[in-house]
């Protein structure tokens, strides 16, 4: 929503002031269509040629997300939190051995069904059975298992920051685009040279709308969604950071309220609750 709220403003501050200092822009939307498709069709291309399949998908999924808000809420923290806390104090009263049919089967276990907001996000899900498993299984120490753990969460980071440089490497480009479409329409114009002067100053306008529309794509709107999906993808690692947190914290000997507190106090200030808040949504569950 705030994207295209920013974009509205982006659009009416230039051209408003644009016409309000007399600018033609019958000029500008005239040579819009056309700039726009070689623009856009350059862009396309390059993008096209410079990534792999698995970004371009991704490109495309990161894109969409920009439009919506985040998921990353201090309700979703609590979910996470108190269903860490509720796998930890069954195993710490049961054994570890008690959660192995929640681990193995976690879309069948009444733990996760409790919290759907995060016992439906695949990601999550498997990043707290994979780690989980390896610790019922009993071969791998803390410090091993945060070795591993350390190294998902890279190649988690690596993978989702694709997307970002993509969107950043089509914001560098989008200005050099604007250039070529500029000079198409230069030498378009020098093959009417003896047409009227009035002619040929339409023509050498519509041939810099390339290089403003360029520009302005570039720095007002591929930009700003790099940025924003950038964002989106600390948000995502900081999640991961948070059940590593807590899955180490239990592993060296910190009861379940303490582990969870561990995990709690790493989180963004915006998003972490209380410590009552979060006591209170624990034991309410």
């Amino acid at each position: 929503m705030f994207v295209i709220v920013g974009w509205l403003i982006c659009i009416a501050c230039v051209f408003g002031v644009f016409i309000i200092h007399g600018g033609n822009i019958s000029v500008v939307l005239k040579a819009l269509p056309f700039e726009l498709i070689t623009i856009g069709g350059a862009t396309v291309g390059a993008f096209v040629a410079n990534n792999q399949m698995k970004v371009i998908k991704s490109t495309i999924k990161g894109l969409a997300s920009c439009f919506k808000g985040s998921k990353y809420t201090k309700a979703r923290y609590m979910e996470l939190m108190a269903l860490l806390f509720d796998l930890l104090q069954k195993a710490r009263k049961e054994g570890l051995m008690a959660i192995e049919k929640d681990v193995e089967e976690p879309e069948q276990s009444e733990i996760f069904k409790k919290y759907p907001n995060v016992g439906s996000d695949h990601h999550v899900v498997e990043f707290v059975t994979d780690y989980l498993r390896m610790m019922v299984s009993g071969n791998l120490n803390a410090h091993e298992i945060e070795n591993i753990m350390d190294g998902a969460i890279e190649a988690h980071h690596v993978e989702a920051h694709a997307a970002v440089a993509a969107i950043q490497r089509i914001a560098g480009g989008l200005p050099a685009f604007g250039i070529v479409a500029a000079v198409l329409g230069v030498v378009n114009t020098m093959g009417s040279v003896g047409q009227p002067p009035a002619v040929l100053g339409g023509m050498i306008g519509s041939a810099l709308v390339g290089t403003f529309l360029g520009i302005l794509l570039a720095y007002a709107f591929a930009e700003p969604l790099a940025g924003l999906l950038e964002q989106k993808v600390e948000e995502g690692g900081k999640e991961l950071q948070c059940i590593k947190t807590i899955l180490l914290a239990s592993m060296q000997g910190y009861n379940p309220s303490t582990a969870v507190e561990f995990g709690r106090q790493i989180l963004f200030s915006t998003e972490r609750p209380t410590f009552a808040e979060l006591e209170a949504h624990v034991k309410r569950k």
